[in-house]
């Protein structure tokens, strides 16, 4: 080198000033490269340093020595002041020269030397260098892969650089970055087959003759770009192996990983479709991989390795064939399935919507602002993502594929909707419009929580008719199956829901493949009922094959020559004579048909207009009284002739004529004569049953006509006729009266009646149809328009009580949490009693049902400040008692008004009491009343009754009645509801101050009842149920209750007026009373008061009817006041008029979990008393195990057990039965194992009285079959004289018992499970938690003879849904029963002998807890259910159930079963609280709750102090680290994406509880940290790092 300085070629070099290029010169020495030479004269006379001499050394063959490199470099570092710029020229430099380097192989293997040497003297700051790399690697990309032509092959030559072949070695240095990746070793990176310093210049210069003189074209100028990017990103990714030997930000880190990511994800992108050198291109995925393996790595945890698990690394579209990647893809979908497996119930796949109880989900999370929330609940039937999350939509549904498990769950659902006919309102929310329905600006919108598509639909319709024609007959069952089908599928079709050409093609091909010989004709039947639909006749005019499509349609039908002409029921005469309609459709479709019509089919038609010419000529029908033959002629003539069908009926209902009725006024004014259609007897049902449907809309249409826009005043008769008409159809003819009929008719509403007859038909025949679609709300809303409307409006008494009677009725009858408006903005526009009734539903539902949806529990506390608002109600101690937690918070620091409203009283007094003797006076001026009504204060009318109340004085006859009901009359609606309320206080508060005078009570409480019955009865001049519910809500006051039951039971007033209401209103099943209907005077029927000025007469509306809202709650109210021995007087004397209620099962159900454990046996049997016993599925031994003479005497196993079968046979939904498409339909998803299918059996199922499917009018309360079951199992287990810790213990004993005690009722006691010897075996047949070999028969006490034959499946499945039937059962019980559930749970699983086996080793713990948390659907095929897997079955059961608010005491159980010792332990409880967190995932504070509890449950085995002595490895806990990283990150996210931030909040909680763990393992969650210097997450997190910056 001191030979290079005397070169005079040196002298003439330039001296370096600039640091940028004198840090060029000195790279460009060492790397070979050639510096542009300045002429002579322009050299500076300067005597060169060593330093110059050699960077000038130009004759040079080789560069010098790469040790020599770090010396001159400090050399040029002391010529500039400058270090930190100095060092940021120096990072720039060098990436430039990677760009232009990374293609020459010794150049690249310099530039490593170069950084690391740099780097070792902490030169190069790697946090800065690191994305600057990055970003120049990404822009150089992109400028290439745009044919940038930035520098021509003229630029190239100028540059002298000398091509070279030399590979570049793979130094071992690079392997030992990551010693425990598992890839294989790299290959060696080999030079281009030019030499080329600039990326850009060498892959996009101009064509050249190669050495055989051809050119190289455009392909092989891509391969040429293609092999660049792979040298740089190769050389990129080994100087970032040398980076992460230092501690980067973790910022650095994440950008690391995101662009590795990026590269691998785009490895196969092709810019000219180029395929050469596929090797070579490929070469850099190794050291990427490499790369991330380092990230990733769990000694250092720079990146939580769950970043790959969301990245979508593994779902590349075209993976390469390459070990490596292969075996990272690998890693990521197994520890992908253990984080879905915590995410995942067990048995999830049995996890099925049942439509068994009231609650109605709804589809948004709304704000209370009234702005929907971004994220959507999840629908009533979920798919599990990859990770977990519940997935829903119609993107999904549609890629759903045919013969998967997730098709064969939602067939398995849509197959149990079908059979359990849920309420249209479901059908809409998961149902969308087929596709080819759709208008073109709907095609490519997509319905979020839409979860069945039409193909699955059609496949599930088709089945079901197949299912209906294997069991055809002309038997009342069979026909009422197809008919309550028929009104479904009529809904179904109209809707569009299924594309109907389609479901033609798919049901022939089925007849086709099944070679199932057409026995009836239901199907003809079931297409005429939808040919005539809209929907339909416009597809057949637009099909191009109308005429096969026809044909097709024909073929359906089936002659039947040989049926016996002497056994003819009316819906056989219609299945034989559908063909007549039939053919009049299809022909007026197209007359191209006929020569495949059956010249039969032709004379049918001739038959029935023979018959209808006969009929019509002779006499008119008389639907009352038709034989068989007729009654099926008749269907067949509506389905055929389907006006003159209905014009028949409405001209039978108009045949009675019309007589003038003489309605006498209230008080003796002249009566008013109106013209009124004669009474008769409205038509039966048994009419409907078979008219078409199509009949029936057209029918149902004339009669409103004839209700609401005729002159005349319709009969009793027809309205009944047309609520049975609407029951008889709930699916096809249901309509939201309000919005239909005003849209008719705008000025509707101002002809006289018609509000008045819409309510009674709503209030006392369509409630609980109203209930069933859902609509119980919108309803409320509208009946709310009309009292806000009318409470202010004087006189308007009756209208206005019956919308209040009717809202009344619609809020108990609301089972989940409501808006009293349909915003929390500003007052309601409910009265007082509604305000106090709305808070008593709410209790009731909260505390009975729970509170369903998150969005109700953010709600609730302002919604309970809306209704009290404008109430003036103070809730008594008693009955705070029991209102659950969350409206008694609210309620409880409530002031009490009561005394400032004597004060009022009192300082008004003397001034009202003056008023009520000058006008009460039996002499005064009958003019005086007008006089007080338009001059007395408002002030001072609201206490009239008070004033009245306090003249009395024990003699009521003093008082002139007649002109205080004028005045009462002509007061408002709000005025008298406000008369009745301090009417109440002020009597209340009088008799005090007569007892402090010495006055006897019992004289005072008959003084009182004396002056309520001249209110009351007497003279009608309040109404009753007002006045009843102002005094039960005063039970704060002794006497005011004592009040009540002496007005209900001790006088005979109201008992005689119950009893002449039963007798003339007669069954309480209204659609079975046969005879005339009997019309009451109006003031018979409501009493002057309610009666007043009006004249339109009453229907169904009566004094008494409106008191059947009122006496449960009086019930209610009794037994808060432990007034149980009078409710029962009261249940004993009106439990006949009970049975008027619509709604008394809901009732019933609803007062026994309300007060359970406080009601006395005695009352619980009054209270079933009320239901209609045989008509309730009660299991046959129920009767024995109530009373008190059973009292602490707890059932047998057996009773439990079958109670559980019960509910397997009518509530769970059933498996399916058959394969499809070559799938086994397996329910584990492992086309190995074949699925235990239901088989079939003729022995008697529980309950068997309700086999078969039941017509909504017959259970309307509560809706459904499955809703009966299930309530009625409800209402057994809350009847039972036994504890509810008795009750849970004997039921989960079955549970964990039910499949050896299944296998031992069918093979004995063989076969009952393997040994429980194995640690990695620890089923024992069941009895791993009873440490004995006893059988589990024994052990459960259940006699097993012929327990599998009475559920109709086999004993794996059936001990599968018993699980999933038990958990259901429990879930609808009080909490009272959940907290004996979780101690029952915990104490299962902590005795479970080989979790306390001390001798056995944490491997081997582990791997048996691995084996008992499997699914009891694959357990039951082996024969090896486990206690451990049993019971957490359950508890997933029970959760899937649980409504939101009930969640919040799953917490529980770990507490139970804390202290946890092991990790096998761990990740019990971790399994059992993981799939709770998607439910979780939008409830802030419930979340943050139970993760902090699984952090703690975590410190228990792996803390600071805990008790675990052997150390933990990774591996054992790793699936428990991704798990918490991705309920952290799924936190109100809903579906995790791979851009999803966790929420500050969350980090700093995670924070916290890190610091608990050992030392060891804290690094392992340090990203679930609020550091930025040490969490990736909040380094990233926009608000985290701003504020750390700030």
């Amino acid at each position: 080198m001191e030979a290079a300085a005397t070169n005079p070629r040196t002298a003439k070099l330039p001296p370096r000033q600039n640091s940028r290029a004198a840090l060029q010169d000195l790279f460009n020495l060492y790397l070979g490269r050639s510096y542009r030479n300045k002429g002579d004269d322009e050299a500076p006379r300067e005597t060169p340093t060593k330093l110059q001499k050699r960077i000038s050394a130009l004759n040079r063959e080789l560069p010098p020595r790469n040790e020599q490199f770090l010396f001159d470099f400090e050399q040029l570092q002391a010529q500039f002041p400058d270090q930190e710029h100095l060092r940021s020229v120096t990072e720039s430099v060098i990436i430039n020269l990677v760009v232009q380097c990374s293609s020459h192989a010794p150049q690249a293997e310099f530039l490593l030397f170069s950084l690391r040497a740099l780097s070792d003297i902490g030169y190069i700051n790697w946090d800065t260098f690191i994305p600057s790399l990055l970003s120049s690697v990404s822009s150089a990309e992109i400028s290439v892969g745009q044919g940038n032509q930035a520098m021509t092959a003229n630029n190239l030559a100028a540059h002298g650089n000398t091509p070279s072949s030399v590979a570049i070695s793979t130094s071992t240095s690079f392997q030992s970055f990551n010693p425990s990746s598992p890839l294989p070793s790299l290959q060696g990176m080999g030079s281009p087959p030019q030499g080329s310093t600039d990326l850009a210049a060498s892959v996009t210069q101009s064509p050249k003759p190669n050495d055989t003189g051809q050119q190289i074209g455009p392909r092989t100028n891509g391969s040429l770009r293609r092999t660049a990017f792979s040298w740089l990103r190769q050389l990129s990714c080994k100087i970032i192996l040398i980076a992460l030997e230092c501690n980067l930000k973790p910022l650095t880190h994440a950008e690391i990983f995101q662009h590795m990511l990026n590269w691998l994800a785009s490895w196969d992108q092709r810019q000219d479709g180029v395929e050469e050198f596929e090797v070579r291109l490929h070469e850099w995925l190794h050291s990427c991989l490499d790369v991330v393996w380092v990230l990733v790595e769990e000694d250092r945890c720079r990146i939580p390795f769950y970043e790959l698990l969301r990245s979508g690394l593994q779902f590349m579209d075209n993976i390469p064939d390459d070990e490596a990647l292969f075996t990272m893809v690998l890693e990521i979908h197994r520890r992908r399935d253990k984080v879905a497996m915590h995410m995942q119930m067990l048995d999830q796949h049995l996890h099925c919507p049942t439509f068994a109880n009231l609650r109605f989900p709804a589809q948004t999370y709304p704000s209370l602002s009234g702005e929907p929330l971004a994220n959507l609940r999840s629908a009533p039937l979920t798919y599990p993502s990859g990770l977990g999350e519940p997935l829903h939509g119609e993107d999904l549904a549609a890629c759903i594929q045919r013969g998967s498990l997730d098709w064969e769950r939602a067939i398995r659902c849509l197959k149990h909707a079908l059979n359990t006919t849920p309420s249209p309102d479901w059908w809409r929310r998961v149902l969308v419009t087929a596709p080819c329905y759709r208008q073109q600006a709907q095609q490519q919108v997509s319905v979020p929580g839409i979860v069945f598509s039409s193909e699955m639909l059609c496949e599930v319709i088709i089945d079901r008719i197949m299912d209906l024609l294997k069991s055809s007959n002309s038997d009342n069952q069979a026909w009422q199956e197809w008919l309550i089908f028929s009104d479904l599928f009529h809904l179904v079709m109209k809707s569009g829901y299924i594309d109907f050409l389609d479901f033609v093609e798919k049901l022939t091909s089925r007849f086709a493949k099944g070679n199932q010989q057409i026995r009836s004709n239901h199907v003809t039947w079931l297409l005429v009922q939808i040919i005539s639909t809209e929907i339909v006749m416009n597809t057949l005019n637009a099909d191009p094959k109308k005429v096969d499509t026809m044909r097709k349609i024909v073929s359906f039908h089936k002659e039947d020559r040989s049926s016996d002409q002497n056994n003819v029921t009316p819906q056989g005469i219609l299945l034989d004579f559908i063909s007549s309609s039939l053919t009049s459709r299809v022909w007026s479709l197209t007359a191209s048909i006929r020569e495949y019509l059956n010249p039969e089919q032709l004379q049918k038609g001739k038959q029935i207009d023979e018959w209808w010419k006969q009929v019509k000529g002779e006499r008119m029908l008389d639907f009352l009284n038709l034989d068989e033959r007729s009654l099926g002629m008749f269907w067949v003539l509506s389905h055929t002739v389907g006006r003159t069908a209905w014009e028949a009926i409405m001209a039978y209902l108009n045949s009675v004529g019309v007589s003038e009725l003489l309605q006498q006024g209230s008080m003796g004014q002249s009566g008013e004569r109106m013209m009124v259609m004669r009474e008769a007897c409205p038509l039966p049902m048994s009419l409907f049953s078979g008219l078409s449907i199509n009949s029936s809309l057209k029918l149902a249409t004339q009669i409103e006509e004839t209700l609401l826009f005729g002159q005349v005043i319709p009969s009793i008769a027809v309205v009944e006729t047309y609520a049975r008409l609407l029951l008889t159809l709930p699916h096809s003819l249901f309509r939201l009266h309000f919005n239909v009929l005003t849209q008719r008719a705008q000025t509707i509403t101002n002809k006289p009646g018609v509000y008045l007859l819409l309510l009674e038909i709503l209030n006392y025949r369509l409630l609980p149809l109203y209930r069933y679609h859902n609509k119980t709300k919108t309803l409320m809303y509208d009946v709310t328009k009309i009292i806000s409307m009318t409470k202010a409006k004087r006189g308007e008494h009756r209208l206005f009580r019956l919308a209040e009677n009717l809202c009344m009725n619609l809020i108990l009858s609301i089972r989940d949490v409501f808006l009293v408006k349909k915003e929390l903005k500003g007052p309601t526009d409910f009265t007082e009693t509604l305000n106090r009734v709305a808070i008593i539903s709410l209790a009731i539902t909260i505390k009975t049902r729970g509170i369903a949806e998150i969005e109700h529990l953010l709600f609730l506390p302002p919604l309970l400040e809306q209704i009290m608002a404008t109430s003036q109600h103070t809730w008594s101690e008693k009955t705070l008692r029991h209102f659950p937690p969350l409206v008694r918070d609210c309620l409880m620091g409530r002031m009490d008004k009561r005394s400032q409203a004597i004060q009022a009283w009192q300082q008004a007094e003397t001034t009202v009491i003056n008023q009520c003797r000058q006008l009460l006076s039996p002499s005064v001026d009958p003019s005086y009343v007008v006089t007080y009504i338009n001059r007395s204060f408002p002030l001072h009318r609201q206490y009239l009754c008070a004033g009245t109340w306090m003249l009395m004085t024990g003699h009521p006859e003093s008082i002139n009645s007649a002109n205080l009901g004028r005045v009462l009359r002509e007061l408002s609606p709000e005025e008298v509801t406000s008369n009745i309320y301090t009417m109440v206080d002020v009597l209340l508060h009088h008799i005090q101050i007569e007892l402090q005078h010495g006055h006897v009570i019992q004289d005072l409480l008959i003084n009182a009842s004396v002056n309520l019955t001249f209110f009351i009865w007497t003279n009608e001049l309040l109404p009753l149920d007002i006045l009843l519910l102002a005094l039960t809500d005063r039970d704060d006051d002794p006497h005011a209750l004592r009040l009540v039951v002496s007005l209900l039971l001790d006088r005979q007033d109201f008992q005689q007026r119950v009893k002449v209401f039963c007798m003339n209103r007669g069954l309480p099943e209204h659609w079975q009373n046969s005879g005339p209907l009997k019309r009451l005077e109006l003031q018979k029927a409501l009493g002057n008061h309610l009666s007043g000025k009006e004249r339109y007469p009453t229907f169904f509306d009566d004094i008494v009817a409106r008191m059947l809202p009122v006496i449960p709650l009086i019930i209610y109210r009794l037994i808060e006041n432990d007034a149980t021995d009078t409710a029962d007087r009261v249940l004993a004397t009106y439990s006949a008029f009970l049975a008027y209620h619509p709604l008394r099962f809901t009732f019933v159900r609803d007062i026994l979990a309300y007060f359970y454990d406080h009601i006395p046996s005695k009352l619980i049997v009054r209270i079933l008393n009320v239901l209609d016993y045989p008509k309730i599925p009660f299991s046959e031994s129920f009767p024995q195990h109530i009373g008190p003479s059973n009292s602490g005497i707890c059932p047998p196993p057996e009773y439990f057990a079958s109670l559980l079968l019960g509910l397997v046979n009518n509530v769970i939904p059933p498996l399916n039965s058959k394969t499809r498409s070559g799938s086994t339909g397996d329910m584990t998803g492992s086309s190995s194992r074949s699925v235990p299918n239901k088989t079939q059996t003729t022995q008697s199922m529980p309950m068997s009285p309700m086999d078969g499917q039941k017509a909504f009018y017959q259970i309307q309360d509560p809706g459904t079959h499955t809703q009966l079951v299930l309530e009625t199992a409800v209402i057994e287990i809350l009847s039972l004289p036994v504890t509810a810790s008795q009750i849970v213990s004997s039921l989960v004993q079955i549970v964990v018992h039910v499949q050896p005690t299944l296998i031992q009722s069918t093979t004995g006691v063989q076969g009952a499970g393997q040994s429980s010897g194995l640690p990695t075996s620890p089923s024992g047949g069941s009895t791993d938690s009873l440490n004995t070999t006893r059988s589990a028969a024994s052990s459960t006490g259940i006699s097993t003879s012929n327990f599998v034959s009475r559920s109709g499946y086999t004993c794996q499945p059936l001990s599968c849904l018993m699980i999933q039937a038990c958990g259901l059962l429990l879930s609808q019980l009080p909490p009272a029963f959940h907290v004996q559930l979780y101690a029952e749970a915990s104490r299962i699983i902590k005795d479970c002998w080989w979790l306390t086996d001390t001798s056995k080793s944490s491997r081997e713990l582990d791997s048996a807890v691995g084996y008992a948390l499997c699914d009891p659907t694959w357990a039951a095929q082996d024969n090896t259910s486990t206690a451990v897997g049993n019971t957490v079955a359950l508890l997933h059961s029970f959760f899937s159930n649980l409504p939101q608010e009930w969640l919040e005491g799953t917490h529980a159980i770990i507490k139970h079963l804390r202290p946890v010792t092991s990790v096998a332990m761990l990740r019990i409880a971790f399994r059992i609280m993981g799939p709770l967190l998607p439910r979780f995932a939008f409830a802030r504070q419930l979340f943050m709750k139970t993760l902090a509890l699984l952090f703690n449950v975590m410190a228990d085995v792996l803390g600071r102090n805990s008790q675990l002595s052997t150390p933990t490895e990774f591996a054992e806990i790793s699936d428990l680290i991704d798990f918490l990283h991705h309920a952290v990150i799924s936190e109100g996210q809903g579906t995790v994406q791979s851009n999803t931030k966790p929420r500050p909040e969350t980090l700093t909680l995670c924070g916290k509880a890190v610091e608990m763990l050992r030392p060891e393992l804290q690094h392992l969650l340090c990203h679930l940290k609020p550091d930025p210097n040490s969490s990736v997450y909040a380094a990233t997190h926009p608000k985290l790092a701003q504020s750390s910056n700030q």
